[in-house]
């Protein structure tokens, strides 16, 4: 799909990474140059050099690191045409609604040049770009791809496929198209993406009327968590500058509430101590440091341990995976009878 090369060479399609939020797709293109708030660097510069390497800039501004491709990583850096599913199951091998062609990339990769995905898509300027990127990426023997209404014309195959993936805004208006691209000679399955339960409900409604099976729904929602690697003197720390932080925080709502009451009964009431505010508040919501199992009990302590907390930026949503499968109808035997 992608150079298999362990170095760069001309021609190479590579991933430039200089943030997490700042991940970009370059064609290494000699004599052209790459402009950035990390620096400035010329393409010929990049050639020869081992993927995943950190290359500091001319005008010493920063550095990048220069990756190759992958299909989640051409998530991250592909321009965004439409909305993303970045957490998805991969079916094969029918796919419509192709937008920006990640779950293309991720099918691709999984099927390999021994099966074949037909992707539809209904907006032409998507489907045009999405080929023009399939063709550069080495996919065009993978991956077919046509500009059609697949909900009003169903699809190009019929008794043809394993799986369909439907990530369209009313799925059940191709839930009978689907049915017909199928094979029909052993059991296959369906997986329909929508974003509100209503469309879920209405895609449940058309399975069942269609005679699919076994439909099961998951949500799902993106939660990545963030690792890091402290010193026990600098975790202890942070442990007590939270402790601290909720402290003072629980005493000023408390005297707040107190401002607020009449001064009648100012005097029954009394500001919790130091101490309960302590008990209350504790230390629980701190993540335990988490050590490496590989170190025995007589081995001096760790220099750095490992903790972890939920990423503030999740980069997806809410997001419902409906599945079902579609099985074999067994052919009627015919009884004779003898008079």
């Amino acid at each position: 799909m992608w150079s298999s090369a362990r170095d760069v060479a001309a021609g190479d399609l590579v991933i430039i990474w200089q943030t997490r939020e700042l991940i970009q797709p370059l064609l290494i293109t000699p004599g052209k140059d790459l402009n950035s708030r990390f620096g400035y660097y010329r393409h010929a510069d990049l050639v020869g050099i081992p993927y995943g390497s950190k290359v500091g800039s001319r005008n010493g501004k920063g550095f990048i690191h220069v990756l190759r491709p992958t299909p989640e990583l051409w998530t991250m850096a592909l321009p965004h045409r439409t909305q993303i599913l970045y957490l998805a199951d991969i079916a094969s091998v029918i796919e419509a609604g192709t937008g920006s062609g990640s779950f293309s990339h991720s099918v691709a990769r999984t099927i390999g040049s021994v099966g074949h995905l037909w992707s539809y898509e209904f907006h032409e300027a998507r489907a045009n770009k999405a080929r023009e990127e399939f063709s550069l990426h080495g996919m065009a023997d993978i991956v077919t791809l046509t500009h059609r209404n697949v909900c009003k014309d169903g699809f190009t195959v019929e008794d043809t496929v394993d799986a369909v993936f439907l990530d369209l805004p009313a799925p059940w208006d191709a839930i009978e198209h689907a049915k017909k691209a199928l094979k029909k000679t052993s059991p296959t399955r369906i997986c329909c993406f929508s974003p509100c339960m209503e469309q879920v409900l209405r895609t449940v409604s058309a399975l069942n009327d269609s005679g699919f099976t076994d439909i099961t729904m998951f949500e799902t929602l993106l939660r990545p968590h963030e690792v890091h690697q402290l010193s026990p003197q600098s975790l202890t720390q942070a442990r007590e500058d939270k402790r601290q932080h909720q402290i003072e925080r629980s005493s000023k709502r408390k005297r707040d509430d107190l401002l607020e009451t009449d001064t009648d009964n100012l005097g029954a009431k009394k500001l919790r101590t130091q101490e309960s505010v302590e008990e209350e508040v504790g230390i629980r919501d701190i993540p335990d440091a988490v050590v490496d199992p590989g170190q025995s009990a007589n081995q001096p302590s760790p220099i750095k341990i490992s903790v972890s907390k939920v990423s503030p930026d999740v980069r997806g949503h809410t997001s419902y995976l409906t599945f079902a499968r579609l099985v074999p109808t067994a052919p009627s035997k015919s009884v004779t009878v003898q008079e």
